[in-house]
Order: C-alpha cells, then structure tokens, then sequence
C-alpha cells in the first residue's frame, strides 16, 4: 500500500516542484517576467489553500480509496491541461486546477499511513510517506527539468501526466479499501476550537515560508547571484533532493523522541543555514554545499510538523491535516509573492528568508508549555 502512495506523492510533487527548475523556461517561452511566472507556484498554492479545507470537508464520509482515486484522476487531468496551454492564463488555471484536489489526497493518504503507525512512530511513518516527495526532489525535479531544457518544459508536464497514470493504476490495484471517516464534517471543524491544533498549523505557515521563498528562485539565484550555468541547476536540484532524503528521515527520529525541541531546534539551524548560504553565495562550492545542508534542514522539519497536527487533532485527522497542508501552501504562494518583490536585489533573498524562518521558531518555542501542558 504505501509503495503505491508514495509513488503519487511522487508524481503530484514533482508537479508541483519541477517549476524552479523550468522557472526561466516558461518565462521565455510565454513572454513574461521571472515574478510572473514565479506567481504560478502561488496559482497552486491558492488552489490547494481554497480547495483542500473546502473538499476535504465535503468528503469527510466518502470511502477513502474510491476518493483518491478520483482526486487523482483530476490531478492527472490538471497536468495534462498544463502540458497544453497555449498561454500563461490557460497554465495558471491548469494550476489551480491540479491544486485543488492534491491537498485532500494528502491528508487521506498521510491519515491511512498514521493510522497503521503507533502514537509514538507515527512522525516517522509520516516520514515514510514524505519520502515520496524527497524521490520528486532527487529525481523527480532533477529529470523534470532535464526534459525541460532539452525537449521543452511542456514535455516535462507530460511526463509528469505519465508518473501519475501509472500512479493512479497501482492504487486501484494494491490500495485496500480502508474503512472511511466515522466523524462529520461539523465534528472534523470543531478540532480548530482548540490552541494547540491551531498553533501546529500556523508553525507549519510560518516556519516552512523562507524556505519556500529560496526554493521558489532558486534557478535565478543559482544562476544570476552564484554564477553556475544554467545546466548545473538539475545537478543542484539533485543535490538538494539528496539532502532533503537524509533530513527528512533523521527528521522524523527526532521528532519521535522529542517533538517540540526538534521542531524548535531544526527550526533555529535552518535560520542560521540561511544567513551562511547569504555569506558564501558568492562561491559556487560552497554554495552547493549549502543548498545540500538547505534541502535536509527543510525537510527535517517536515515529519514533525505532520505529527505534530496529528496529534493535536487526533479524534478527527483528515481536516486539520488539509487545512495543514493548506497552510504550506499558504506559505508557498506568500514565498512566490515576497521573493519576487526581493530577487531583483540578488542574495539578499537569503536574508530575508532567515528572518521568516526565525519567526516560525519563536512561534513554535512560544507555544511550547500549553501543549508540553497538555500532553
């Protein structure tokens, strides 16, 4: 089951990440500015902030693998129609389009994997599950953008329609029929009532946001600020891929042991890591280490994050864990939007994303006794 999962998760991010790669691809190719076009990755984030929290409550009591399958088939649907846009508008509807579906498909996904876990592993199998988002980072955005530069960035969403066909047919075949949500959508809203799943979700907002802001830009940064050739940033993307694997994974062991400090703790790290990248960006070596170090922190984070939501709204999951999703993708498309206001100026970009990140710790450390209280 979770091999099948993983590979949509797969398909879906690299969807939704391969854009950094082909960023200046499709700028050129529509005839529209590096900002513009960075405002697609805030077109899916608006898709799966609106449609995420919004399906997902509709659905609360649809049985769990007949859903996904048509959130897939929609997802599949939505790059296909990305793959042949004639022009910027029909892309950015392609894009809110896909993203509207991919929020609820995660959070059932991410509730049938945690509910196979014990209460005390379930930030690592989450872990699991996001590895199939590090493969997107590895391979999945690295090959993607290797199509782009080759045969054109249209050939990449096609083959991102592909990856999820073949998604979509191994979940028909090895996913079980999971028995379905026994709540309502009123006993899933009636979680936000309470601090502890609200402060979760806005450290998720707050603390992932200035990573996002690098990764968006992260083409034009490579490039333009550190001085690599255009064909080094699939290599890099490799890179960052690698090191979003080893973080993600370490991430999840830590968050098992002791949530709260990891989170605090990965949090503060990734700060600092921003401020060293701004230091040393005039350096290709040593900004390709850093862009290793960025990918492991970022995700590190992650798997506790999710469990951390998880537990908080453990009586009626799958909501919170869209709303959740929704609040990364609302740090997406505020990312999109802050760094195109500051990419202009170079790596100060760097700064600026240190500064976001150190806020999401200081929410997180600021709520630390109310929940450590309540557990």
């Amino acid at each position: 089951m979770l091999p099948s999962l993983m590979l949509c998760v797969f398909g879906i991010t690299t969807g939704e990440f391969v854009i950094a790669g082909i960023l200046p691809d499709i700028s050129q190719d529509l005839g529209v500015s590096v900002p513009a076009a960075g405002l697609l990755v805030t077109a899916y984030a608006i898709g799966m902030i609106v449609g995420g929290p919004t399906l997902t409550a509709v659905t609360a009591r649809f049985p769990r693998k007949p859903l996904i399958v048509v959130l897939l088939a929609v997802a599949v649907a939505g790059n296909l129609a990305s793959a042949l846009a004639p022009g910027y508008a029909v892309l950015f509807a392609a894009r809110v389009v896909t993203a509207l579906v991919t929020s609820t498909f995660f959070a059932n996904a991410i509730v049938i994997a945690a509910s196979s876990a014990p209460p005390d592993k379930q930030a690592s199998t989450v872990s699991k599950l996001v590895f199939g988002m590090n493969l997107a980072m590895i391979l999945g955005a690295p090959i993607g953008t290797f199509i782009g530069t080759g045969f054109g960035w249209r050939a990449t969403f096609w083959a991102i329609v592909a990856c999820g066909a073949a998604g979509l047919l191994l979940v028909l075949r090895f996913v079980p029929d999971v028995a379905h949500a026994s709540t309502s959508a009123v006993a899933e809203l009636r979680v936000f009532r309470r601090r502890d799943v609200q402060l979760a979700i806005a450290v998720t907002a707050v603390g992932n946001a200035g990573l996002l802001m690098v990764f968006t830009y992260l083409a034009p940064l490579l490039t333009s600020v550190t001085g690599f050739a255009a064909g080094a940033v699939a290599v890099l993307l490799l890179v960052y891929g690698v090191g979003a694997t080893a973080g993600n994974l370490v991430g999840g062991r830590l968050s098992d042991r002791a949530p709260v400090a990891a989170q605090v703790g990965l949090l503060a790290v990734l700060a600092a890591a921003l401020v060293l990248t701004w230091l040393v960006s005039g350096s290709t070596v040593a900004t390709a280490v850093m862009v290793f170090v960025l990918g492991a922190l970022g995700f590190a984070v992650v798997p506790g994050m999710q469990a951390r939501v998880l537990g908080a709204a453990a009586d009626a999951p799958t909501l919170a864990m869209a709303v959740n999703a929704s609040a990364y993708q609302l740090a997406a498309a505020f990312a999109g939007w802050l760094g195109g206001q500051v990419i202009e100026g170079g790596r100060g970009l760097y700064l600026v994303a240190a500064a976001v990140t150190i806020a999401g710790a200081a929410l997180s450390y600021a709520g630390r006794r109310p929940e450590m209280a309540a557990r």
